[in-house]
Order: C-alpha cells, then structure tokens, then sequence
C-alpha cells in the first residue's frame, strides 16, 4: 500500500466521527469514500492491486472537510474503502451473479447501481474492471452489513436526529469527489462541482441556491443534479417538510489532486479553505424556511 492508505486484519472500528467540543451549528458532514483501511483478507480476494482499488476511493474528502469541528460542525467518515461496502446504497444492493448461493428475495438485485456493478457490494472499481478473482458467499455481504453498514448508518441518523432535536432543523451535507472525464469518467467536461439534491426533493431550495451561488462566486463552474442528483444517503436523509435538508456535493478529483499518482496537489488547501466558508455559510442560512412544515 502506499502512503495515504493502510492494510489491516480487520478495521477496529467502521468510522470516526469528528466531533466538535460544543455543536453549536445545525449541520452534519459526511464523507462515506474516503475511508482507506484496507483487510488482508479483502486484498487476498480481489485480482486488483492496491492502486487499482484505490482508484474508487473519494481520495482526501475527509481532508477536504476536515475542518468542520472547527465551526463547531460534526464530520463523520467512513474507515473501510469503498471498494469493500459502498454505504450510499441501501444495505442489500447486490448482484446475484457475484455470489455462489441464491440472495434473498428481500435483496435488491434489479437496480442502475447493480446493473453498473456498483451495488453496496461492488463488482467493478471506477474505471470499469472487475475486482474479485472469484464469486462471495451471501454470508460475506451480510457480515459486512452487520459490522460497518450498520454502525454507520446508526451514527449517521442519531447525528442528524440530535441536532434537528436541538436545533429544530437539520442540515446534511454528503461529501464526495468525482474522477474527471479522462479517468474513468467518459462524459463531456461538466463542471468543477456538481450540487445534488434529488431535483429539488431532499432539501429546501435555500440551500442549494446558498451553496452554488457562493461556489459560483469564487468561480467554479457548478452543475446541479447533472449527473449526479444525490445518492442514497441523500434520497434517504433529506426530508424537508420534517426539518431535515440533504445535499450532495461531488468535486472534480482533478482539482485538487493526481488522479494517476493519487498525490494531492497544491489547490487542495485552498479549496479546504472554501468549503470551510461554504459550510460556514450554510449554517448561517436563516431558520424559517428550513423548520418543518
């Protein structure tokens, strides 16, 4: 492995949570790709090598975030790569033909994230190659649910319950990086960030229309929902009417590092630096709009 990334019988725990001393702002961070901690047991299994892995990972979006706790702004990140058990899914997104016993039939089996081989179990890393040298037994995904979906997720919804009950309204932020159209990604140039909101369904308008106008005005050019409208975490989180917002935010990888190398570049501080004054911005918004309704 190299510098940035760790092998491990088995990660002692399934994420950290950075965590303000006082919270004193109604936001929530979260960064489920950028975990790093791979299992010897998991290397041992896939025909890939390391880098090739590493290629799905959302590289330093928990660098890029990292600075929430200062804005009194908890940050939960997930430890295990993405590669392992993708938990912007639903638990049991997974294709039938990775597996050499029949799945469940309350596993989801038929939907675009499977057809593309990237269920909550993925297939294929980023750019499309396969990962395992052999078929998994169903046991193996149900024991990665229980151990690092679960305790995720259970920590993810009591952040967001808590400071809606403290707060009267909470706001979720699900922070991730997308490769550029030349690695991995076929489309035309897009933009340098793209802005999900599940088309107007997972938050007020107040926030989108905060975060791309302050992103605009440092001048990254911003998509919205194009083509990336909001994963699961927030189709499955962003409940405007009951007081909680999702939005998702997916940054063009080769702004701020090598996506060949996977080397950070010098730009990552400074846009570091924005996304501290955009989530600061954010937690400012005034209240009325964002209460339930």
């Amino acid at each position: 492995m190299d510098a940035h990334a760790a092998a491990v019988t088995e990660p002692e725990r399934a994420f950290d949570l950075l965590a303000p001393a006082e919270q004193t702002k109604p936001l929530v961070l979260a960064s489920p790709h950028s975990g790093n901690r791979y299992t010897a047991d998991f290397l041992a299994a896939a025909r890939l090598d390391p880098r090739a892995l590493r290629k799905s990972e959302d590289c330093f979006v928990d660098e890029i975030f990292g600075g929430a706790p200062t804005l009194g702004v908890p940050l939960i990140r997930a430890l295990f790569p993405r590669a392992f058990l993708d938990v912007n899914r639903e638990a049991y997104e997974l294709d039938p033909d990775m597996f050499v016993d029949s799945l469940p039939s309350y596993v989801n089996t038929r939907s675009p994230r499977v057809a593309a081989g990237l269920g909550t179990i993925a297939r294929v890393v980023a750019n499309g190659e396969d990962i395992y040298r052999g078929k998994l037994r169903f046991a193996e995904a149900v024991r990665r649910v229980n151990l690092f979906y679960m305790p995720y997720h259970a920590a993810l919804r009591q952040l967001v319950e808590d400071t809606r009950s403290r707060f009267g309204h909470a706001v979720l932020i699900d922070c991730h990086s997308m490769p550029s159209p030349g690695l991995g990604d076929r489309d035309a140039r897009r933009a340098d960030i793209v802005l999900g909101d599940c088309f107007g369904n997972a938050c007020a308008p107040v926030v989108m229309e905060s975060a791309e106008r302050f992103l605009r005005g440092l001048g990254y050019t911003v998509s919205r929902n194009t083509p990336y409208a909001g994963g699961y975490t927030t189709r499955h989180y962003g409940r405007p009417r009951q007081g909680i917002h999702a939005l998702q935010i997916e940054i063009s990888r080769d702004l701020y590092m090598d996506e060949a190398t996977l080397s950070r570049l010098p730009f990552l501080d400074v846009l570091a630096r924005h996304m501290n004054e955009m989530v600061d911005g954010i937690a400012h918004l005034p209240s009325d709009p964002l209460e339930p309704r």
